[in-house]
């Protein structure tokens, strides 16, 4: 594995050697502007791996994108490789459906300590919920970024993190209700803990996001990139384009519906994805939530 072919990927020509938090934050918005979040190897009939030279192959050589587990462990090892000291944590999903945190580790999350300080690198959450910095690890604090303020909450050794977002303007109402369109003001994301975790304590919620019959990864073909002024998502044949503070506090959603035949242009194009196998979208409706974006 070669960091500078990382680098290369991502479009990073930054330094390589000042372990500071602009560096971590330069690193980690070229990450998501270049390495899309999504799971379409589970709807071309490819198993996720989690060793990390299985990830370095299929994100840097391949230039394909990738969920969580994927995208934060090959965060990890660059960051770790470069000097900083990194440590990666569990979390658990806010489901908004159950109105509770998910009760297995399902997100892993990259701690990074800087000069006596600790941060949340997560390059790996996707859609709005995407952070576009590391987030100081301090109880309370409102930390503004442009997808919108992050608050990260202690209460007895958990850590809680939401989101406040900025009003939504759609393009066109008949998508009022698809999974992309924010149904509140402030949204709880996660929650964690600070025990450190190993990349094969996530094996088994891997396996089973891949394979269960009621796992959001299952059921929807996900494919969302960070742009430098909002957002592209793909959830199935529905494609949004987000526009941040289109006008003052307004976020514009832009919707269109991409037809079988220029879903593999549409993934060129917007994602810079190309699949080796065939790729069957879906959206299917759920009674149950077990992982959401």
């Amino acid at each position: 594995m070669d960091l500078e072919k990382y680098f290369n990927r991502i479009n990073y020509q930054g330094t390589h050697t000042k372990l500071d938090l602009d560096t971590l934050n330069e690193i980690l918005q070229h990450h998501v502007r270049a390495i899309p979040f999504e799971n379409l190897s589970i709807h071309c009939g490819e198993p996720i791996e989690l060793n990390i030279e299985a990830t370095y192959n299929k994100i840097v050589q391949k230039k394909r994108g990738g969920w969580c587990m994927e995208n934060n462990h090959l965060l990890s090892w660059v960051l770790k490789t470069m000097g900083y000291d990194i440590t990666l944590l569990g979390a658990n999903v806010y489901i908004s459906s159950d109105e509770a945190y998910y009760p297995n580790i399902s997100h892993l999350v990259v701690r990074v300590a800087i000069n006596g300080k600790s941060y949340i690198a997560d390059a790996g959450f996707g859609a709005s919920y995407q952070m576009w910095q590391a987030l100081e690890l301090v109880s309370g604090k409102a930390q503004p970024q442009t997808p919108g303020i992050f608050f990260l909450t202690e209460i007895d050794g958990v850590w809680y993190l939401d989101k406040m977002r900025r009003k939504q303007q759609l393009s066109n109402p008949s998508f009022l209700h698809c999974s992309l369109v924010e149904k509140h003001d402030y949204k709880k994301i996660y929650s964690f803990t600070l025990v450190a975790r190993v990349i094969e304590e996530f094996q088994d919620i891997s396996t089973y996001l891949q394979t269960a019959p009621d796992s959001l990864f299952r059921n929807k073909s996900i494919c969302t990139l960070q742009l430098t002024d909002g957002l592209c998502a793909l959830i199935g044949w529905t494609l949004c384009e987000v526009k941040y503070n289109y006008e003052k506090d307004v976020d514009l959603m832009a919707f269109t519906t991409v037809k079988d035949e220029d879903m593999e242009k549409t993934l060129k194009e917007k994602f810079k994805i190309t699949l080796e196998n065939k790729f069957t979208p879906a959206d299917n409706k759920m009674k149950m939530v077990r992982y959401t974006i």
